[in-house]
């Protein structure tokens, strides 16, 4: 009797290996996978996963899985807490981080940097809170502002905790409505001379924000 080599799951696409690992993600109750993890509980292996995609890590990153053995810097940390916060009106939970429909970057990833996750919420308040302005001045005296266009995460933070994390005109709100998505908007427009200060910012949904336009 010949014994040959047969390799399993050849024919898989891309997005079959994709759609696999997120699905074992899910069926764990986790925002990243092992090697282990997914030879024990997924379709195909995971040395099959490396190879198509050239490292596990990249495999993760496609299918928008947390690298358990990634650094990430505090302005990533930060960013994510910030997008989580929003998304649900209110300060984010350990629990809250790990659910991967709301957050890009697990739990575990703070723990690691912080200790703990009460470690990390204090860090977050205390960067949005820094004695420093929440707002940078252009320095180009032929400009006629004297602020910069752009809204940085604290001011942006500042703003749409201010607004409660609803739309200033219609009140949606992406912890009522996931799909909703709120923008930083210039109360007078930038194009007509409008600050970037707290003042002249508001919460717009992106339904609200396209309507205005640069309309005052």
């Amino acid at each position: 009797m010949k014994f040959e080599y047969i390799e399993y799951h050849k024919s898989a696409s891309n997005d079959e290996l994709i759609a696999d690992l997120k699905e074992t993600a899910k069926q764990l109750g986790v925002s990243s996978l092992s090697m282990r993890e997914y030879d024990e509980n997924g379709k195909f292996s995971s040395s099959a996963v490396s190879r198509r995609f050239g490292t596990w890590n990249q495999a993760l990153s496609i299918a928008k899985l947390d690298y358990r053995n990634r650094a990430f810097s505090d302005n990533e940390l930060f960013e994510n807490i910030e997008t989580v916060w929003i998304k649900l009106g209110k300060q984010p939970t350990r629990r809250d981080m790990d659910n991967t429909a709301i957050s890009s970057i697990s739990s575990g990833s703070y723990l690691r940097k912080f200790g703990q996750w009460s470690n990390a919420l204090k860090s977050f308040t205390k960067y949005i809170n820094e004695n420093e302005k929440v707002y940078s001045f252009d320095n180009h005296h032929e400009s006629i502002h004297k602020t910069k266009r752009d809204v940085n995460l604290r001011m942006r933070f500042i703003v749409m905790q201010r607004d409660n994390f609803k739309c200033c005109v219609c009140g949606a709100s992406p912890a009522k409505d996931p799909s909703v998505e709120l923008h930083i908007d210039h109360i007078i427009p930038w194009s007509k001379g409008g600050e970037t200060t707290l003042q002249n910012l508001q919460t717009l949904c992106s339904k609200c924000n396209l309507g205005k336009s640069n309309l005052p």
